[in-house]
C-alpha cells in the first residue's frame, strides 16, 4: 500500500522549503521562490482533498521535478527549511 499524506503535511513542507501559495478557483497554487523570483518549479493542491496518495503524489512529484516517489515522500517528511 503506498504512503497517503495530509493536506496539511504537504502545505508545510512546500512552505518550509520556499513555495508561495496562490489561490485559483479550484486549487492553490504552489510556486517555488528562488531569489526572489519565480522558478519556474509549481504543484497545486486541491481544495477539498485532506489526504494524497497513490497518481495524485506521482503528479505532484512529476510537478516539482523529483525521479522518483520516494524523493517526494522524503521531501515531504524533511524537517530541514529552506535555510537549513
Amino acid at each position: 500500500m503506498s504512503k497517503v499524506f495530509k493536506k496539511r503535511d504537504i502545505k508545510s513542507a512546500l512552505e518550509k522549503k520556499g513555495f508561495v501559495k496562490g489561490k485559483g478557483k479550484t486549487h492553490e497554487f504552489y510556486v517555488l521562490i528562488i531569489n526572489g523570483k519565480q522558478s519556474g518549479i509549481q504543484t497545486k493542491l486541491s481544495h477539498g482533498s485532506g489526504e494524497y496518495g497513490g497518481k495524485v503524489l506521482s503528479y505532484m512529484r512529476k510537478q516539482l521535478g523529483f525521479n522518483s516517489i520516494t524523493e517526494l515522500k522524503d521531501f515531504i517528511e524533511c524537517p530541514l527549511s529552506k535555510d537549513e
